[in-house]
């Protein structure tokens, strides 16, 4: 072999092996994220609760989010609770939608879940500029368990609930819409991207929810679809029902047909 063909053998070899090099390092890299799960109600968890806290591609609204992570717990102590979620980086998709979120359940049974959603950039997630300290994840009580009605108590349109379906089209699986009836009449919640505020007036069976004011966040296009078919229903709402032997709450048109149906939370 002459000298040329050596040294052109050796850049070869020099190239090859920059190119190795560069797809090892490009293979995925274990990374961390930790915080606490939180919540503000002052009570104790059962010993045999369970914390679970996801790292959850969003990106597309109007489809399940993929869990692309997860890390279970067992407290042995009381909030604030620390995790720790290793995930691959590998996953990560340059202008994907990424989010954290958490739970607490008991014997399969839903008890916290968090509210607001907790994004992640996929600059951050693949160890850019955008890097993550702690999060803490605030998680919000969901239910007591069935409720129950006596004879002598009327069911009500008070209380805290979450949308199941809105004009029989159903809602979006992880996009909460939540609607807040004050015993005073007193309006709040979420659209599902906006927070909300209004008032409603109840006498009887009967229920009109005045202009509903609402924040005005810019959210994917399936979440704002949701919020205003929300808003506009809302303002189609004449009648209440509610099934308290499922928890349910029935907001009818004039028509007495249910136009959107909630669960209690």
């Amino acid at each position: 072999m002459n000298i040329a063909n050596g040294r052109r053998a050796a850049a070869i070899v020099a190239l090859l092996l920059a190119t190795l090099t560069h797809a090892t390092l490009a293979v995925a890299k274990p990374r961390t994220l930790s915080g606490t799960v939180i919540y503000r109600e002052r009570m104790a968890l059962p010993p045999s609760a369970v914390v679970e806290v996801q790292l959850i591609d969003v990106s597309l609204a109007d489809a399940p989010a993929r869990v692309l992570a997860r890390t279970t717990l067992w407290p042995r102590r009381q909030v604030p609770l620390r995790y720790r979620l290793r995930y691959d980086d590998a996953q990560i998709r340059p202008n994907f939608s990424y989010a954290l979120q958490a739970r607490i359940t008991l014997n399969g049974r839903l008890l916290f879940i968090n509210t607001t959603r907790h994004s992640l950039s996929a600059e951050g997630l693949a160890g850019g500029r955008g890097g993550f300290g702690n999060t803490d994840i605030l998680v919000e009580r969901v239910s007591d368990g069935p409720r129950t009605e006596t004879p002598a108590t009327p069911a009500r349109p008070n209380g805290r609930w979450l949308a199941e379906d809105i004009g029989g089209g159903g809602v979006i699986d992880r996009l909460q819409t939540v609607l807040d009836i004050a015993p005073d009449g007193a309006v709040s919640g979420s659209g599902g991207c906006n927070r909300m505020a209004g008032r409603a007036t109840i006498s009887g069976d009967r229920i009109n929810f005045g202009r509903i004011a609402s924040t005005k966040m810019a959210c994917v296009p399936a979440a704002m679809n949701q919020e205003a078919e929300f808003f506009a229903a809302l303002a189609d709402v004449r009648a209440w029902r509610v099934d308290p032997q499922r928890g349910k709450l029935m907001l009818l048109d004039a028509q007495g047909r249910a136009i959107v149906t909630l669960a209690s939370m």
